[in-house]
């Protein structure tokens, strides 16, 4: 008899539990690869199609702006784990989009490095001013790269800023073509090989700048199609509990192959990733109410920054829980 796999067991279970729905039409859900979170095992097994009774396709994406963009022409229904700060320069530029879960919580995954040849490091980070900086424009490392040239007292405009993905910031860093780049995921990974890091993870939360995605989609489609949402977001909590119960290499195996990374890459990745559980999202310290004000703060910078020309007054409604509080009740 053939051993089940964790993949297996985790389709099963979910199937169990959620049932198996006629088939309807297609679903496409936009996602990052080198960015293995527990639910590509679900994505590998079928379970979201199980799920939902529905065939879903999968479209990887380098950036969260992209992400809106897919949204914004109809041809992406979710997003997930989509940086924060993309969201809110979407919803704050009138893209009807909405916050449904807290996909991933990441602060060691997503910094500046600064290249190795410059010996500069938090002590010193002044000497950046006059620098050339690959920064991906609207991504939650943008909004980190931001928070961190301020609290080092370093004029953005003093800084030579491109437009680049973390695939090519970490290319450009590697060729001396910039001194230091942001990014997060693989990129950023490969970015360490040639530089360090000013901040660490735990020093930027003591600053108060959280790095974390969320899942996302259009209200419109959020509105019509509510028990899509919510089994989405099932599978996705129910592979995040896998993960949590299991974390063998046989599980990350699955989740590093869907991601396009080895096994090792994976697991240094994965380390850095908190995934809350449903009833932590809908706490206090998530969508209970910090997101909301965490994104006006988010937007103020961006507006400070010149790289959004205004925020909304409040972002309490680019938030609907309602998908999630049906995930607690199945």
């Amino acid at each position: 008899m053939m051993k089940k796999t964790s993949t297996t067991i985790l389709a099963a279970a979910i199937a169990a539990v959620y049932g198996t729905a006629a088939m309807a039409e297609e679903l496409t859900v936009a996602y990052f690869l080198e960015w293995p979170m527990p639910m590509m095992a679900a994505k590998a097994s079928g379970a979201y199609d199980e799920a939902l009774g529905m065939k879903v396709n999968w479209v990887a994406f380098e950036t969260g702006t992209a992400m809106s963009a897919a949204m914004a022409s109809g041809d992406v229904q979710i997003a997930v784990s989509q940086g924060l700060p993309p969201f809110v320069v979407a919803a704050s530029g009138g893209q009807d989009l909405q916050v449904v879960d807290v996909a991933v919580s990441y602060s060691d995954n997503d910094n500046c490095v600064v290249s190795s040849e410059l010996e500069i490091d938090k002590d010193s980070a002044g000497e950046l001013a006059g620098k050339k900086v690959a920064v991906p424009l609207g991504t939650a490392a943008h909004y980190g790269f931001l928070r961190q040239m301020s609290h080092f007292g370093i004029s953005v405009d003093s800084l030579q800023v491109v437009d680049m993905a973390p695939p090519e910031g970490a290319a450009a860093l590697s060729q001396g073509a910039v001194d230091f780049a942001c990014g997060y995921g693989g990129g950023l990974t490969r970015m360490k090989d040639y530089g360090n890091v000013l901040l660490t993870g735990d020093e930027k939360e003591e600053l108060g700048i959280l790095v974390f995605d969320v899942t996302s989609a259009p209200a419109s489609f959020i509105a019509e199609n509510g028990d899509i949402v919510a089994k989405f977001l099932a599978v996705t909590a129910e592979a995040n509990k896998q993960w949590y119960a299991d974390g063998s290499d046989e599980l990350l195996q699955v989740i590093a192959q869907e991601a396009g990374l080895d096994l090792d890459a994976a697991k240094s990745a994965i380390a850095t990733m908190k995934m809350p559980s449903v009833e932590e999202q809908l706490s206090e310290k998530w969508l209970g109410g910090n997101v909301q004000t965490f994104m006006k703060g988010v937007a103020e910078v961006f507006v400070e920054a010149g790289s959004m020309d205004t925020s909304l007054d409040n972002y309490n409604s680019a938030v609907n829980t309602g998908p999630l509080k049906a995930v607690q009740d199945m």
